[in-house]
């Protein structure tokens, strides 16, 4: 169904499902580009910039490789005091220019699709950034949060925006940006090692219908979440379908033909 003229035709099942209440948006960088903040790939660059370095050769092999949490890792080991540094520089990088009218528009909108009929709110994010916070506090929302790694558990009485890796709480302190999950070495801890990333969305692919927007389809998050629900696959887990709204030119968008099979 399309609900505005050349817009997104939303699938039956996914709109029976947000009417159940069963739908959770999970929201990437994207949803950040009308404040002015950059994407994973960019968020890199500005680190760089704002550290006057540039990259070695592990670290052109990563970017290249589109590894940005590898990258970051890399320059952390190699920087004297780095690992602060690094997320310094991350925090001075994501302070969003909310001027613009459409600055906050889509987290407004994520905010109210996210409410079920009984007021709990079900809205995850990846981003650090402070944008949702902006939105909560001047449109008196009235919305619980939880940063990693002190999350709820994913399930009927779940209420809240779930940042799943950190969130840049305004002071800078060393403590806070070390809770942030932005290198190899921090996503191995939340997703292989410590696994508490992984039981969350293990646990919420399990319970949930789950909706990305603003990824891209080379996102390194997108990358560690889905080798986490492969290993819950394997050991014959049952997930709900995903969905994942993304931009497309009109004579790349994928069609569905006669057989059921995709087609361009």
């Amino acid at each position: 169904m399309q609900y505005i003229p050349n817009g997104p035709d939303i699938p039956e099942a996914l709109l029976e499902a947000h009417e159940d209440g069963k739908v959770v948006f999970f929201c990437g960088a994207g949803i950040s580009y009308p404040a002015k903040l950059p994407n994973f790939g960019g968020l890199v660059k500005a680190v760089y910039d704002e550290l006057g370095v540039t990259h070695n050769g592990a670290e052109v092999e990563a970017l290249k490789a589109y590894k940005y949490d590898t990258t970051l890792g890399l320059l952390e080991r190699r920087l004297p005091n780095g690992r602060l540094r690094v997320r310094e520089a991350i925090a001075n990088a994501l302070r969003p220019n909310l001027a613009g009218k459409k600055s906050t528009q889509t987290h407004e909108a994520l905010l109210r699709l996210s409410k079920t009929r009984s007021g709990a709110t079900r809205l995850i994010t990846t981003n650090f950034d402070r944008v949702f916070e902006e939105v909560i506090e001047t449109k008196k929302t009235n919305t619980p949060t939880h940063a990693a790694p002190l999350l709820p558990v994913p399930k009927n009485r779940w209420d809240g925006l779930i940042y799943l890796h950190g969130l840049l709480d305004g002071t800078g302190s060393e403590a806070n940006l070390n809770s942030l999950v932005a290198t190899s070495g921090d996503f191995g801890l939340a997703y292989l090692i410590e696994r508490w990333a992984a039981r969350f969305v293990s646990e919420l692919f399990r319970n949930y219908t789950v909706c990305f927007v603003g990824y891209s389809i080379n996102d390194p998050i997108l990358r560690y979440m889905m080798d986490a629900l492969a290993a819950d696959s394997m050991m014959g887990e049952n997930t709900h379908v995903a969905y994942a709204f993304g931009n497309y030119t009109p004579s790349k968008r994928i069609k569905p033909n006669p057989s059921g099979q995709p087609k361009t």
